[in-house]
C-alpha cells in the first residue's frame, strides 16, 4: 500500500500536533504549582496530549493529510511531552531518576538519529512497536495515580521496550539506506 505524502504543512492534524507541543508548558505550570495536589491534573493533561496524538494521526491517515512536517513533528511532540512528564516526576520524587535516564538516553539517540536520517532524505513513520511503547508509558503513568510501585514497574518495562523499538528503527533506516545506495 503506497501512501502519498502531501507537501502542504498547515492542516488540521499538524495544528493538533502543535497544540500537543503547547500543552508542555501548561503541564509544567499546572504540575509545579503544587505537585502533590496536581498529580491527577498533570496526568489528565498528559492523556489529553495522548488523545490528540491519536486524533491527529487518525485524521492525517483518513484524509490523506500525511506531511513530512507531521511525520517528523508528531513523534517529536510525543517525545518532548514524555520527557517533560518524566523529568517533572523524577524531580519531585514520584519516579526514580533511573527511568528518566534510560528514557533520556534512548530519546536523545532517537532524536539525533532522526535528524541524521532526515538529512539523508529518509523519514521513518512510527511503527506498531513504537506505538505500543508509547501506550505502555501511558499505562505506567496512569497506574502511578493508584499504585506507585506497579506504575514504576510499567515505566521500567516501557523504557526497556523503548530500546527494542529504537533498534527496529535503526534496522529499518539501514535497510532503506542500503536500498537507496544500490539504486544509485
Amino acid at each position: 500500500m503506497n501512501k502519498k505524502i502531501k507537501t502542504s504543512n498547515m492542516n488540521l492534524p499538524n495544528i493538533i500536533t502543535l497544540f500537543r507541543i503547547f500543552l508542555i508548558p501548561i503541564f509544567i505550570y499546572v504540575y509545579f504549582r503544587n505537585p502533590k495536589e496536581n498529580l491527577l491534573y498533570s496526568v489528565i493533561i498528559f492523556f489529553t496530549a495522548g488523545f490528540s496524538d491519536f486524533l491527529d494521526g487518525y485524521l492525517a491517515r483518513k484524509n490523506n493529510l500525511v506531511t513530512p512536517f507531521g511525520t517528523v513533528m508528531d513523534p517529536l511532540a510525543d517525545k518532548l511531552m514524555l520527557l517533560t512528564v518524566l523529568i517533572s516526576y523524577a524531580i519531585t520524587g514520584i519516579i526514580p531518576y533511573t527511568i528518566l535516564i534510560l528514557v533520556g538516553i534512548k530519546e536523545v539517540a532517537m532524536i539525533l538519529g532522526g535528524i541524521i536520517v532526515y538529512k539523508w532524505g529518509i523519514i521513518n513513520p512510527a511503527n506498531k512497536l513504537g506505538k505500543f511503547v508509547t501506550f505502555s508509558f501511558y499505562i505506567g503513568i496512569y497506574t502511578l495515580l493508584f499504585n506507585k510501585p506497579l506504575g514504576i514497574t510499567f515505566l521500567f518495562f516501557s523504557a526497556a521496550l523503548g530500546f527494542v523499538a529504537g533498534f527496529t528503527y535503526v534496522r529499518t533506516t539501514l535497510r532503506k539506506r542500503k536500498e537507496e545506495y544500490h539504486e544509485s
